[in-house]
């Protein structure tokens, strides 16, 4: 009896250890049961294939108990690089949404993984083709310079360089190469020829992070503004001002002459886009001046490299789910614009001077309002659309400012304007001034958000337009996370105080831009309208 007494006794103590343990593991959550090992973690983060994966496994880091420090050392220092990594010339392909996009690699032979690589994408001509096919042996043939590792993307009729699915698809190659490569991400440049030329100026009016400078040959921007090009979205020429340009085009070319897109070119550097222009005056559309031109060229590519965290920066989007980000800013949502002075903008072309009272218009669409200004007496605000005037219904295809000219000073107006809230009248004496003509360059068609910003020290500065909230990406690398952090939009503090680095923040980041010298700490998002 005593022993079968003492067996109960060692039984029940035995069970509420057990309980006494389970409870512990309970209290101190699942992280503590489960948590993985550091090398574990960043062992499955560094060998993720996509970045869906690696976002996924960048929730075991975070898990995994590391200190912010530790792990920004590790996301600094990159992947192991694997040591058979093919070169030469090979031919790949993607696929994605059920279309197969094939490119070519041509990795220089000498390719060590020890040594951080220049990369070069290259767009071809002539995407009306019907299918795809590569060039030549998929190599970067005659266009060789420095030693590198070449990118060569293909496009077809039914996927030109110029539509989402191809911007996608050159993000998503260069993700490849890098988690096989060992890539210079501050020297990834991207160029083209003729519509390849062309697609370089689309390219980064939709993505500008990855790339340190854009060199089209033998292209035109205002090809993408034509209406028959069909592009979904609208695109936002002063975004090219985030990145050095090498621009060349022929004296003699059919198709895009030098003496046709040098006045574009003049006033996009006039408004501050940095531009190497190399006008080579006896040549077609070819590029048989390429062995002239070759150093500058990638001396230009060497001499710009990318600056992963830029203290000026802009953006503009009509699109926050999928065209909203430039480094270190991500446009979240759009506002009515407020009246307010003209931002500088590539898209407004400048010839010769018109009677003017205040407005900026694409269409009947108001894109601006001059402070001060008759239109701003009458109450027009950027976003209004002009239904009527007079009550005469407007003709489609026609500018506001250009139907304008058939008023005459003085003569009394009414205009019907459809804004958020529902239509409006607008009355009053028509009073214009003689102002430069400014058209734009690509139609306004839909509601967009502009953020400018110029970071000092720990203090950011945002002039926005037509934004309701935006996010901050704060890297260590240029914010002092033992200082406060202050943001001001618009002329108003909207933020100062301190803010938390975060293992999280760090990760998921790391994960999205597969990217060692763009790395995020923080996330501050500003909201200045509900």
């Amino acid at each position: 009896m005593i022993e079968q007494a003492r067996l109960a006794r060692t039984r029940v103590t035995s069970l509420a250890a057990v309980l006494v343990a389970a409870l512990t593991l309970a209290a101190a959550g699942p992280r503590a049961a489960t948590a993985p090992s550091v090398d574990d973690a960043f062992r499955t983060f560094w060998s993720a294939g996509t970045v869906p994966e690696a976002v996924t496994a960048a929730a075991a880091i975070e898990q995994s108990g590391v200190t912010f420090a530790a792990a920004l050392e590790r996301f600094k220092a990159g992947r192991p690089y694997p040591a058979d990594a093919p070169t030469g010339v090979k031919a790949y392909v993607r696929r994605a949404a059920g279309i197969d996009f094939p490119y070519s690699l041509d990795v220089p032979p000498s390719y060590d993984r020890s040594k951080r690589y220049q990369v070069r994408v290259q767009l071809h001509g002539g995407v009306g083709r019907p299918e795809p096919g590569a060039r030549g042996n998929g190599s970067i043939g005659a266009l060789a310079g420095a030693e590198q590792i070449y990118v060569l993307p293909q496009a077809w009729a039914e996927a030109p360089w110029w539509s989402p699915a191809q911007a996608e698809n050159l993000m998503a190659i260069l993700d490849q190469v890098k988690r096989t490569y060992n890539v210079d991400e501050n020297h990834v440049a991207l160029s083209g020829v003729s519509d390849g030329g062309t697609a370089a100026y689309y390219a980064a009016m939709y993505d500008t992070t990855p790339y340190a400078s854009f060199l089209p040959l033998n292209g035109f921007v205002l090809v993408l503004a034509n209406p028959s090009m069909r592009l979904q979205g609208t695109l936002f020429p002063h975004n090219l001002t985030n990145k050095p340009w090498f621009v060349v085009n022929g004296g003699r070319d059919p198709l895009y002459p030098a003496a046709r897109v040098e006045p574009f070119l003049k006033q996009f550097e006039s408004r501050g886009l940095a531009l190497t222009y190399r006008p080579q005056p006896e040549a077609g559309h070819n590029t048989q001046w390429w062995p002239e031109v070759r150093d500058e060229f990638e001396a230009f590519v060497r001499d710009h490299p990318r600056v992963p965290h830029p203290a000026r920066l802009t953006w503009q989007t009509s699109d926050t789910a999928s065209r909203n980000r430039a480094h270190w800013l991500v446009i979240d949502r759009l506002a009515p614009a407020q009246p307010g002075e003209p931002l500088t903008d590539l898209n407004d072309f400048v010839g010769g001077e018109a009677p003017n009272f205040g407005l900026q218009t694409s269409g009947m669409k108001v894109t601006a309002v001059r402070p001060g200004s008759n239109a701003q007496a009458m109450g027009f605000r950027p976003g209004d659309l002009v239904l009527s005037i007079n009550a005469r219904t407007l003709p489609r295809g026609l500018d506001l400012n250009e139907f304008m000219a058939i008023y005459q000073p003085g003569e009394a107006m009414q205009f019907v304007v459809d804004r958020p809230g529902g239509p409006a009248t607008l009355k009053g004496t028509y009073q214009p001034a003689l102002l430069p003509r400014i058209s734009p360059l690509f139609a306004v068609d839909a509601p967009s958000g502009r953020v400018d910003l110029v970071r000092e020290g720990n203090t950011v500065r945002a002039t926005t337009r037509g934004v309701g909230a935006f996010t901050l990406l704060l890297s260590p690398d240029v914010f002092d996370f033992a200082k406060p952090v202050t943001v001001v939009a618009d002329g108003t503090t909207v933020f100062s105080g301190p803010v938390t680095a975060s293992v999280g923040t760090l990760a998921r980041w790391a994960a999205r831009d597969n990217d060692r010298t763009m790395l995020y700490g923080a996330e501050l998002t500003i909201t200045l309208t509900k």
